[in-house]
């Protein structure tokens, strides 16, 4: 392949070096070659309100559907609140949804990574995405699925993913995930 998928990667989590910003990042560095990550951040956006949807939206909200519209595919990684998703990705993804109709997640592959650091590796954050992207119209990836638990114990003292298990469960799923949006978007190339 010539030109590598671009692929957004959105962190629910705002803590600047959160965990799950670390897995993040361990999962874009074991990324294929033919998948150019890059982050697209969420912490500067306004709470969604339909009276703010006007024909000059908050700024930050144009920015952030035009970087939603510039990648190909989307890599998520959450943490779990209260058995569901931060608020901070629940307003991303309805701004990324509107105006309706014109949605910038609609077609798009995606996939998932849940990060916590209790033991049920953010399950419930995981599935609350996923009946998200239903109603998007946003092919997720079904297996493998990545839920990291004990997250606190996986890095060394230099912040570096230490954990070889952890890596190599990032490395096959960053591999097939290639494969999963490679099998979405290529019949459209």
């Amino acid at each position: 392949m010539s030109n590598p998928y671009t692929v957004g990667v959105i962190v629910g989590s705002l803590r600047k070096d959160s965990f799950n910003r670390r897995i993040a990042k361990a999962a874009m560095a074991l990324a294929p070659s033919s998948l150019a990550c890059r982050f697209i951040e969420i912490g500067d956006l306004p709470l969604y309100d339909a009276d703010l949807e006007t024909a000059e939206p908050p700024p930050a909200w144009t920015a952030f559907r035009q970087s939603l519209h510039g990648v190909q595919a989307f890599l998520f990684v959450t943490p779990e609140f209260n058995r569901s998703v931060p608020g901070a990705l629940k307003n991303a993804i309805d701004v990324g949804s509107r105006p309706y109709g014109k949605s910038a997640w609609g077609g798009k592959p995606c996939a998932v990574i849940s990060v916590t650091q209790g033991l049920l590796g953010a399950f419930g954050a995981n599935h609350h995405l996923r009946q998200s992207f239903v109603f998007l119209d946003m092919p997720v990836m079904q297996q493998p699925e990545a839920y990291i638990g004990g997250v606190a114990a996986l890095f060394d003292d230099k912040g570096e993913l230490g954990n070889a298990g952890t890596r190599d469960l990032l490395t096959k799923f960053m591999a097939a995930f290639e494969q999963w949006v490679n099998r979405q978007l290529a019949p459209l190339a």
